[in-house]
This record gives structure tokens, C-alpha cells and sequence, in this order.
């Protein structure tokens, strides 16, 4: 029987309560990372109980802190603090879309490992932690969700991490607002089926 979106996202808390899901423990010896997808319409209402969870979050009752993530706002603060919202809002305009797309991967350094998601999420988050990832649907077309995990999972490792994502996610692919297929990626578990 499948599950409601709320049905799930009720489940969240249940899950990263255990002390088996933030200790990595039973995955294969697989990093513990997760996908919870869930229809592009919905991305409201998964803001509102992922913002639910960080508020309710009590470290020191939990014996973890709740990170939040939204890559889009990393993205344009890292874009601003460079001086260069301005001339993002140029280039699109003189040199196109596809242009700036390729300047901003540049600039946040997609192609490495260590690019600026992953240093940012590694320097911000505390030893025993939960990291929610969100904003992809914002971020798209900027940065592909499989490029952000592909590269966090080549550097980071210390807790564990959860994608939420716009779409549809099969445990093997990633397809954004259920109709742009993101290349392939079959390290992360589904949260919640």
C-alpha cells in the first residue's frame, strides 16, 4: 500500500530519531546518505514540515542538530558576497542562459570535489548532526542534484545527509519535477518509501 505525502513526511522524525539511522549503521558499510522525493507540486508543504523539524529539533534532547541546507540560498549568497549578482544578471542578458549556467558551475567549482557545496556543508555542520539538503528545484538548471551528492559523498562522511528532492527518485535514478532525467545515482537509500 503506498503512503501519503503526509503519511511520509510524518515519518521523517521517526527515522532520524533512531540511533542506528544517524550512526550509519546496517547500510552495507554505505555512507548514510538518503533521498526523500515527493511530487514538485507539493514543494510547499515539504518547506513547511522540513522548517517544522528544524524548529522542533533540541539538540540536547535529540543528541543531534538538525542542519538545513538550501543549496539555492548558499548559491546566491556565495554570489553576492563575490560582488557579482550584477554581472549574473548581465551575462544573461549579453551571453544567454546556457552561458551563465556554465560561468556559475565554474565559479562554484561543480567539476571538483571539494567544490564550494561541499567545503560549505563540511566547515558548517557540528560533529553530531542531521543534514537536510534542499532548494534543488530552486538551484535547477545551476546545479544538478546528482552533481551536489556525487561530489559531498567523494568528501563527506561523518553524518548523515538527506536529499530532498522535486521529483522522483527509483533508488537508481533522479528525475527532477518527475520529467528532466538527472544522470543516474544509486548510493542514496529512500528515506521513506
Amino acid at each position: 500500500m503506498t503512503k501519503s505525502l503526509e503519511q511520509r513526511l510524518d515519518l521523517i522524525q521517526t527515522e532520524i530519531m533512531k540511533p542506528s539511522f544517524r550512526a550509519n549503521k546496517g547500510l552495507g558499510n554505505e555512507v548514510g546518505y538518503y533521498v526523500f522525493d515527493y511530487p514538485s507540486e507539493e514543494e510547499l508543504r515539504v518547506r513547511e514540515h522540513v522548517k517544522y523539524l528544524e524548529q522542533k529539533n533540541n539538540p540536547d534532547l535529540d543528541g543531534f542538530e538538525l542542519k538545513v541546507y538550501d543549496v539555492y540560498d548558499i548559491m546566491l549568497d556565495f554570489i553576492e558576497s563575490e560582488g557579482l549578482l550584477e554581472a549574473c544578471y548581465e551575462m544573461k542578458a549579453e551571453d544567454g542562459m546556457d552561458y551563465l549556467v556554465e560561468s556559475v558551475s565554474a565559479l562554484l567549482e561543480m567539476n571538483e570535489d571539494h567544490n564550494y557545496f561541499s567545503r560549505y556543508i563540511e566547515e558548517n555542520t557540528p560533529e553530531d548532526a542531521v543534514v537536510f539538503i534542499v532548494g534543488i528545484g530552486k538551484i535547477f538548471p545551476f546545479v544538478r542534484s546528482h552533481k551536489i551528492l556525487n561530489n559531498l559523498h567523494q568528501v563527506f562522511d561523518r553524518v548523515p545527509v538527506v536529499l530532498f528532492y522535486p521529483g522522483k527518485y527509483d533508488g537508481l535514478s533522479l528525475m527532477l519535477f518527475s520529467e528532466f532525467k538527472d544522470e543516474n545515482y544509486y548510493r542514496a537509500f529512500e528515506l521513506v518509501k
